[in-house]
């Protein structure tokens, strides 16, 4: 079944695949190119993050709207923390030393609602390394990709239900602005730290917007190849280039999987992207993670009836 966001630990080579529809998360040895252990028995997990210090790792579910915290090693479960409903994306701040994951919200997909769960249940809910709730802030709407700064204590959440992107205080827990995103479908996004740029990815629409991340203004609009759908996109600070893994969207039903692409762009400076190349990946490929240590670039596949089954496809970025 579909794959979602996938989770890495550096020093121990290995993945974390959260399978979606399996209901697992699939641990993967990258040294021994196999899976080494499955998590069962989740509830549509979404996201991991591996904590290398506390050697805990941080699964969060759609079903139960829990983040449940295992062991790294034995994979014991520690703790849950339950936060309401759809707890989906995450992302660490090294800062404060806290995981803030996205939860909740009533939920759009293609412009029908697919969960009503009332707008103003949307937050950040922020964790300590423990997985103990210590705050959060509301989104007023399901928030989908995020990013942290690590220069300051901003964090930008994308809310496609309200399209915009909320930006936060990762210090007090407020809210300090609303950036309209009109006709955009925000799921996905990356960030440019070092040159102030928020990228986001349009459904609908198909296209990249960078922003000025001190403001919210729209520096440019990036086109893609049409009908492209993605869920995770990434900033490569080295190479100054963007990678957005997507899947072409079926027009006679677009929750249906398609074949997935690489949409790949190089930053001639921060106002201006010039397309590279449009790379193939594999059957409904829209997920996946950029390690930079590695230069390598994981794209999650899945099951192709009568075709390939479900793959971590593993790119060298050169």
């Amino acid at each position: 079944g579909r794959m979602d966001h996938v989770g890495v630990d550096i020093a121990g080579q290995r993945l974390f695949a959260a399978a979606f529809d399996n209901k697992t998360l699939e641990v993967i040895d990258l040294q021994a190119g196999k899976q080494a252990h499955t998590i069962a028995n989740l509830d549509h997990p979404q996201q991991t993050y591996f904590d290398a210090p506390t050697n805990h790792l941080f699964v969060s579910s759609e079903g139960d709207g829990t983040v449940k915290v295992f062991d790294g090693t034995t994979f014991q479960l520690l703790q849950t923390t339950p936060l309401g409903s759809d707890a989906d994306n995450m992302r660490f701040d090294a800062r404060n030393k806290h995981v803030v994951v996205a939860y909740g919200g009533e939920k759009f997909l293609k412009g029908q609602v697919a969960r009503g769960q009332g707008l103003k249940d949307g937050a950040l809910a922020i964790l300590d390394t423990a997985g103990k709730k210590v705050g959060q802030i509301p989104t007023d709407g399901h928030p989908e990709s995020l990013a942290v700064e690590k220069n300051g204590t901003r964090v930008f959440t994308n809310v496609p239900d309200k399209k915009e992107i909320v930006v936060g205080d990762l210090v007090d827990y407020k809210v300090l602005a609303h950036w309209a995103l009109p006709g955009c479908e925000n799921y996905p996004m990356a960030f440019d730290e070092d040159h102030h740029r928020v990228f986001v990815m349009c459904r609908a629409s198909s296209a990249v917007l960078a922003l000025d991340s001190e403001n919210g203004r729209l520096v440019t609009s990036i086109p893609l190849t049409p009908s492209a759908s993605s869920d995770d996109m990434f900033y490569d600070a080295s190479k100054g280039r963007i990678y957005v893994l997507a899947r072409i969207v079926q027009k006679d039903n677009p929750r249906a999987p398609g074949p997935g692409i690489i949409e790949v762009f190089q930053q001639k400076d921060p106002d201006h992207y010039e397309k590279i190349e449009s790379f193939p990946s594999g059957f409904a490929a829209q997920t996946g993670l950029f390690v930079p240590e590695w230069n390598k670039l994981f794209v999650a596949t899945r099951h192709q009836p009568g075709g390939a089954s479900g793959e971590i496809l593993v790119f060298e970025t050169k």
